[in-house]
């Protein structure tokens, strides 16, 4: 296909918000449901959330892990093909063979059925927020690769999940490479989504010039987990042109790809980089 980056290029998107429990067959229907519903809608890239798959304590999502070639990415790509619509298929809990512990696999599904590109996180949720200890690394490992990928339309996609979006480095890593669009399958806490998830959202929107597609999980799961919702699409302005309410659905923008390269030439940031001067000292890089 011809890339979609003339002067009239514009891109429907949709990011889905779901509230995944333990039972993959369950979620896999609401993912189902919502992904066709945003198809129907004009979408022709749709973002899914972090763990869409399953949603609950450590031993609930390590029963639900599966290998690339398994259930929930076989939905994806036939439904990928069907609607002929490019689809990240948020973030699954992926069974690598011969490794103990698990990755969070961000998979992107073109409208032929083909895996394009997969994406591990790479930053581990091991933190205490709102009186609650999170430990990811207890049972995922990180990923080691930073993923561009692009749509059938020719368009850079960088690919990222959840508690990336607190790296800048990534996002500007991403745009350096070319990404137009960024996704950010997610299942952001209830606290850090009322108070940091919006200002962030925007900001690696802003800095990088970029459109950002941020599919967030909402309400409580099994395990005592509360997502928080507000699933937003950003332009490259920072202007938020779509916003999810506090229940299961999904939101549609229409990105407008000559405006932003209209913003890349006025203010060209990514251009006036100063990276023969910048550095990474010792202690930044242990």
């Amino acid at each position: 296909m011809v890339p979609a980056v003339g002067e009239d290029a514009h891109l429907r998107v949709a990011a889905v918000q779901l509230n995944s429990t333990a039972d993959p067959a369950a979620n896999l229907a609401a993912a189902d449901r919502l992904t066709r519903a945003a198809a129907a809608d004009g979408a022709t890239l749709i973002v899914l959330p972090e763990k869409w798959t399953a949603m609950g304590s450590d031993e609930d999502q390590q029963d639900a892990a599966q290998t690339l070639d398994g259930p929930a990415i076989g939905w994806a790509r036939q439904i990928a093909r069907e609607l002929s619509v490019d689809l990240i298929a948020g973030s699954i809990l992926e069974r690598v063979p011969g490794r103990e512990k698990l990755s969070n696999t961000s998979v992107h599904v073109d409208p032929q059925g083909e895996v394009r590109a997969s994406y591990r996180k790479l930053h581990m949720f091991d933190v205490e927020v709102g009186g609650r200890s999170y430990r990811e690394s207890d049972i995922e490992e990180p990923g080691e690769e930073i993923v561009l990928s692009q749509t059938a339309d020719g368009v850079d996609l960088g690919l990222s999940i959840c508690y990336d979006l607190r790296f800048p480095e990534l996002y500007r890593i991403l745009a350096v490479r070319g990404a137009r669009i960024i996704s950010l399958p997610a299942a952001f806490t209830l606290a850090t989504t009322r108070d940091h998830w919006e200002t962030l959202v925007r900001a690696r929107a802003i800095e990088n010039q970029a459109f950002v597609i941020a599919a967030n999980q909402v309400g409580r799961h099994p395990g005592g987990h509360q997502s928080g919702g507000r699933s937003m699409i950003v332009d490259p302005w920072g202007l938020v042109l779509a916003q999810a309410p506090d229940q299961p659905g999904h939101i549609v923008a229409d990105l407008d790809l000559a405006r932003q390269l209209e913003i890349r030439e006025q203010l060209p940031a990514l251009a006036n980089r100063r990276g023969d001067v910048y550095r990474w000292p010792e202690e930044i890089r242990a």
